[in-house]
């Protein structure tokens, strides 16, 4: 089966969920989202939204971190 993952093509042998699919590329899914087609899906349908052959995935992953200075500015 051929998808497509943040724009570059991936071959899968197995049928997976979009669970499956973040297991099978070593992400945690309580730090991401995930767009599948054009459409947000709901991380409580994570673990049965099934992937198929063409679909387009695209994961966002957040990242902790920053600057509680409201004064910071960039470069200084």
């Amino acid at each position: 089966m051929n998808i497509k993952v943040n724009g570059e093509n991936i071959k899968i042998s197995d049928p997976l969920t979009i669970n499956g699919l973040l297991k099978h590329i070593g992400l945690d899914d309580r730090r991401v989202a995930i767009e599948r087609n054009l459409e947000i899906v709901p991380k409580s349908n994570y673990s049965v939204t099934n992937i198929s052959d063409g679909d387009q995935i695209e994961i966002v992953h957040f990242i902790g971190g920053g600057n509680l200075n409201v004064n910071f500015k960039a470069g200084e």
